[in-house]
């Protein structure tokens, strides 16, 4: 069937498709504007992050965090009666968490009056100056797209997913019960998340990761740090290794490892990174690919006009609020072009958008790693700061880690920012804001922290850049 010939298409200026934290934020955005929009999600508003990523398993992280507290209550002088978990319980509320939470969008969208077509999108055809999107059972004209279709998890050759025992990171949410064993294939943030989780609910964890560290990414100290504290919770590790192969044996299954040794369990986690996906036809046109992922330029805009792709799908930056800030400069960029003003939108840097791992302990990091940093400057000043030194930590209970900072010498500007501790999720904001606004060491430490907070181990690990941290032998 030629669309072209279709008589009656209903016109948006916008089309967005998929409907995660890129696709409704953007969508919001511009009706905020008054810049009329339509979204195509073929299941419900909040993509993998709200549904089955970063909001149940941070639900699952409080769980986890609480249930381990419970037992070391009597450190505070509390006497608890073996606490125990109920499975059943946590399950429904992370399922409850989710659907307020989406539900609530859901909600926005229906009082702004922002269209939602239900539906997947087939293909894209060019019209003119505009665009046709085909669904299932729709066709729409649009003069700009945003496609935020996501990402999917990898898989391995050797271990397809089966959502019984060799389960993805969406699978293991599904979990109603919990497991005695899980291993976890893939030392990578995702992995060491529901290592953490599991290991706190007595689950017997084991990592196998085929890198010389875990989460890999991040500053060398802070990943060997985090493997200090998860061995210390029982968990084990294995590094440098690949898993060869697997037998399954009525309820065990047992990994064959690159090293000779065989780990039985009942569960196995593959987390070993995520495909942007992209499954649409593109007629009379094509959209450039970079591999799975769509190649874009630093406006968002793809090879064709007036279409743009933000979120995991560019492979950028695989992160909800990297995909929010593109869909929220690609708002403006469109607003400019509709209203005619000749605005030049700033580039987004991506080593500057902070990064976060809910374990136990947590991780918050920005800007550049210190190998990274001593690559890119001739001279570099690294602080630290203890967590143990902090009354605010002492006070929790919970002491363990240091932030790190890291400055140009010659600049003096802040360039990076690496946290491992207590609540470091949240304490990495300030790290943030002072490393995006390009600040120096000398106004950085104009700021005035409040006590008792954690937020003075901050404080003190930019003061250690000139060694003036007063709490610091």
């Amino acid at each position: 069937m030629n669309f072209l010939q279709e008589e009656r298409l209903k016109n948006y200026t916008v089309a967005i498709i998929g409907g995660g934290p890129g696709g409704y934020v953007t969508a919001i955005r511009l009706k905020q504007y008054g810049i009329d929009v339509v979204v195509f999600e073929k299941e419900r508003l909040g993509g993998v992050c709200l549904n089955w990523g970063c909001i149940p398993t941070k639900t699952l992280v409080k769980i986890a965090d609480l249930y381990s507290e419970c037992k070391h209550a009597s450190e505070f002088g509390i006497t608890l009666q073996n606490p125990e978990i109920n499975y059943e319980k946590i399950f429904n509320r992370k399922n409850e968490v989710v659907n307020r939470l989406v539900s609530g969008v859901e909600f926005i969208f229906k009082k702004r009056e922002i269209p939602i077509i239900y539906e997947k999108v087939t293909g894209i055809q060019k019209n003119n100056k505009d665009y046709i999107i085909i669904s299932e059972n729709s066709n729409i004209n649009a003069k700009y797209i945003i496609i935020a279709t996501g990402s999917v998890p990898k898989e391995l050759p050797t271990m397809k997913f089966n959502s019984e025992y060799i389960l993805s990171s969406k699978d293991i949410l599904k979990l109603e019960t919990i497991p005695e064993k899980l291993a976890v294939v893939g030392g990578g943030v995702i992995g060491c998340e529901f290592a953490s989780i599991f290991s706190q609910l007595g689950v017997q964890v084991e990592i196998i990761e085929f890198l010389p560290s875990l989460v890999n990414t991040e500053d060398t100290e802070i990943s060997k740090r985090l493997g200090m504290a998860l061995k210390k919770s029982g968990i084990k590790i294995h590094l440098n290794t690949a898993v060869e192969g697997y037998e399954k044996s009525n309820d065990e299954i047992h990994l064959m490892l690159s090293s000779g040794k065989t780990v039985v369990t009942n569960k196995v986690l593959i987390s070993v990174g995520r495909t942007p996906k992209c499954n649409i036809e593109f007629i009379n046109c094509t959209l450039e690919k970079d591999d799975s992922a769509i190649k874009i330029d630093n406006n968002f805009e793809t090879n064709l006009p007036n279409i743009f792709a933000i979120g995991d799908v560019t492979g950028k930056m695989l992160l909800a609020h990297t995909a929010s800030k593109q869909g929220l400069i690609t708002a403006e960029i469109i607003r400019n072009e509709l209203e005619g003003n000749n605005i030049k939108t700033e580039k987004l840097i991506y080593e500057n958008i902070p990064r976060c791992t809910f374990t136990n302990p947590e991780i918050g990091s920005v800007g550049l790693t210190e190998i990274q940093a001593r690559d890119k400057f001739e001279e570099i000043l690294i602080g630290k700061f203890p967590f143990t030194a902090n009354g605010k930590a002492l006070c929790l209970g919970n002491t363990f880690g240091f932030a790190k900072t890291i400055a140009d010498k010659e600049s003096q500007r802040l360039v990076g920012m690496h946290i491992i501790g207590p609540h470091a999720t949240e304490l990495i904001a300030e790290g943030a804001i002072l490393i995006n606004n390009g600040v120096t060491i000398n106004e950085a430490v104009k700021v005035v922290y409040a006590h008792p907070t954690l937020s003075e181990v901050v404080a003190e690990s930019i003061e250690d850049l000139e060694n003036l941290a007063i709490h610091k032998i």
